[in-house]
């Protein structure tokens, strides 16, 4: 087949079922089937062009979920332009950074964060055009309503001849080519600035249709869109994949425990993607009837490790099975799955390696055998081309052989199927030792007591490193220091044992749901 498209995807899906339902809320008042979506995408490359902005720009969105959010992601990538959609959860100067080192040259933003953005692009000294449209608009907005939110273009209005003499949506259209920019994501690195990472039309589509393939989904396929679109895993998961596979997506405007299943069940969702966070939410509340949630085949654990305990007793208490999966922001979300047969998937594995390969490496790089603790290292048609404007950091991310180095720390044993322990920089070394956190927290979270935990590494005079756990207790189950030290000292032994118990509200996260620990040594 060769590399394909986004732009080709959406192409293929709407010759195939035109008139499907590709995306929906989650009442059905609203739906785009996959040839309103072609129709809609040509219609978004009009009304950028009439923006003054030309395939291959970047245009960055700062827009909760809703169809009109879905809708300008996918129409600028079908026409060639790049997607920059902005993390809601980022710290203003983030905002400001992203926003200024992406170099987009068109904004859309719902009207709530209409005058934040408008505030940060009066400060960056070049032309960016601010679109204000709610994430739940039925209708794209107008051109000419359009203003500059930049100081460097006030005596360029836009340009509203250029928008009434722009060619009609079926005179032009620009199909961008297997290499181009379709997507630059900025992670949200614990340290430092974040880094925007380049991924291809060909990373994206190859990926929509490695998912599609590992879950064996099919048409008839629903998936319930709680995570946010400026989540990788969102936008690969939910977004793409169900162009490939002519599936489709109920989306709420945003994930609430309470409201959750009736979301699933009354939309007809037959598989949900969420991740660990979500999951113990969910825990927390109700559980539906069983005949309720017979539709869903599976539920589809993301981002990070998920707690064996939380996966057994989400399985016990809904009756649904769980797949774990791990990827990153450079891999276009998912690289590991278990897979879609319940018999042969493995607690605690992020599962083998999927639409790449994927291995462990020692210090030097080189290659290790099964069952030994290293660098997880993958390669594939889903790797990132690079960091944006950032050579060092692109250079530093791959081996000398092109292999992408993900800073996981764990191994593969015999059956192929990888297990995660914790981040090199997040490596505890006591005395000497090597201590993953994770093994820290999955004991504490066998106690009744604990919502949640996670261990991190703080500096001690005498072993380097002690080990400090933050607890986020349960309501209305006390619990105390002494209780946690004597059950750790049962369950891991006094050497890994935490020297420290903090009771914390909630664990610091990125917007991928992950636990930056290295923030609570900080704190």
């Amino acid at each position: 087949m060769g590399e394909q498209t986004v732009h080709a995807l959406i192409e293929e899906a709407a010759a195939r079922w035109p008139d499907a339902v590709y995306a929906q809320d989650v009442d059905g008042s609203q739906s785009i089937t996959f040839a309103q979506l072609r129709a809609q995408c040509l219609d978004v490359a009009h009304l950028l062009r009439a923006l003054a902005s030309a395939p291959g720009d970047t245009v960055s969105m700062v827009m909760p979920n809703g169809l009109q959010t879905l809708r300008l992601l996918l129409g600028a990538m079908h026409g060639g332009w790049c997607v920059n959609p902005v993390n809601l959860l980022s710290q203003p100067e983030q905002m400001r950074y992203v926003l200024d080192h992406s170099d987009c040259r068109v904004v859309f933003a719902s009207p709530e964060w209409a005058e934040r953005v408008r505030a940060v692009l009066q400060g960056l000294g070049r032309p960016v055009t601010l679109v204000v449209t709610a994430p739940d608009d039925q209708a794209l907005p107008n051109a000419q309503a359009a203003v500059l939110g930049s100081q460097a273009a006030q005596s360029q209005p836009v340009d509203a001849a250029r928008a009434a003499s722009s060619p009609a949506p079926s005179e032009r259209q620009h199909a961008p080519s297997a290499g181009d920019l379709a997507l630059l994501m900025y992670t949200s690195g614990t340290t430092g600035v974040p880094k925007g990472v380049m991924l291809t039309q060909a990373n994206l589509a190859a990926n929509a249709q490695a998912i599609s393939a590992e879950h064996a989904l099919v048409p008839g396929d629903r998936v319930l869109a709680v995570l946010p679109l400026y989540h990788i895993n969102a936008f690969a998961v939910t977004m793409l994949a169900p162009l490939a596979h002519g599936g489709s997506l109920a989306m709420p405007p945003k994930f609430s425990a309470g409201a959750f299943w009736g979301q699933a069940t009354a939309s007809g969702c037959t598989w949900i993607n969420v991740v660990p966070t979500m999951i113990s939410y969910l825990l927390e509340g109700e559980a539906p009837m069983r005949e309720r949630t017979r539709a869903i085949r599976f539920c589809r654990s993301a981002s990070s490790a998920l707690p064996p305990e939380h996966l057994k007793a989400f399985e016990e208490r809904f009756g649904i099975g769980v797949i774990e999966t791990m990827g990153l922001t450079e891999t276009v979300a998912p690289s590991f799955s278990n897979p879609l047969e319940p018999s042969q998937r493995k607690i605690g594995a992020v599962g083998r390696a999927s639409g790449g390969e994927a291995r462990v490496v020692d210090a030097a790089l080189q290659p290790v055998p099964d069952g030994t603790t290293g660098e997880i290292v993958i390669r594939g048609p889903h790797v990132m081309r690079g960091y944006y404007k950032n050579d060092k950091a692109t250079a530093d991310a791959f081996t000398p052989d092109g292999w992408l180095r993900t800073g996981d720390l764990g191994h593969r044993d015999a059956d192929g199927f990888f297990f995660v322990t914790g981040r090199i920089k997040e490596l505890i070394i006591k005395g000497g030792e090597n201590i993953a956190p994770r093994e820290i927290d999955e004991a504490l979270l066998q106690h009744p007591a604990v919502l949640e935990a996670a261990a991190v590494g703080i500096p001690d005079k005498h072993y380097g490193q002690e080990i400090l756990a933050c607890i986020v207790p349960r309501e209305g189950m006390p619990c105390t220091e002494a209780d946690l030290r004597a059950f750790c000292l049962e369950k891991l032994g006094r050497y890994k044992t935490p020297g420290v118990f903090r009771f914390v509200t909630e664990l610091p996260r990125g917007p991928s749901g992950k636990v930056q620990r290295l923030k609570l040594a900080q704190g």
